[in-house]
């Protein structure tokens, strides 16, 4: 009997080995790689606002460092980059803070346009009395370049 199981083992031929298949894989990273390249773009700017329009915006400013945002949305919230604030007393704590280490920085205030313009013009004059020297207000570009009516002189 311990010949035969011998013959058996010898003529038997190795199990098949397992074999992974990676298109499902590569099918679920793609569509992972495709929703983040969609959402990466929102993640970066912080809270969204619906900006006011002008039809003629000033030249884009060159500046060396980052500005600063301080945003304001239509419920009335504050955020300074992309963290909440909860007053403007604590924005104008940050703010020195900030001013302090970086004094060059410039501060760019995003105001949605249903936000009262009072509640802008509060973090304009903050921004001020701070001391920044360079404060813009965001807006979207509405239309052309020119103005609908003409300029007097």
């Amino acid at each position: 009997m311990g010949v035969r199981a011998e013959s058996s083992r010898s003529g038997r031929q190795p199990p098949p080995e397992p074999e992974i298949n990676v298109t499902p894989l590569v099918d679920v990273v793609l569509v992972l790689l495709i929703i983040f390249m969609v959402i990466a773009p929102q993640m970066e700017h912080g809270e969204r606002v619906e900006l006011p329009a002008v039809f003629q915006p000033d030249p884009k400013s060159k500046s060396k460092l980052d500005p600063i945002y301080v945003t304001i949305t239509g419920a009335g919230t504050v955020f300074l980059e992309k963290e909440a604030v909860a007053d403007l007393g604590a924005l104008g704590e940050r703010l020195r803070a900030i001013r302090a280490a970086e004094p060059e920085r410039r501060v760019v205030i995003k105001g949605d346009s249903s936000v009262r313009y009072g509640r802008v013009r509060e973090a304009f004059a903050l921004c001020q009395e701070v001391g920044f020297a360079g404060i813009s207000l965001q807006v979207s570009q509405r239309g052309g370049g020119a103005s609908a009516e003409p300029e007097e002189g």
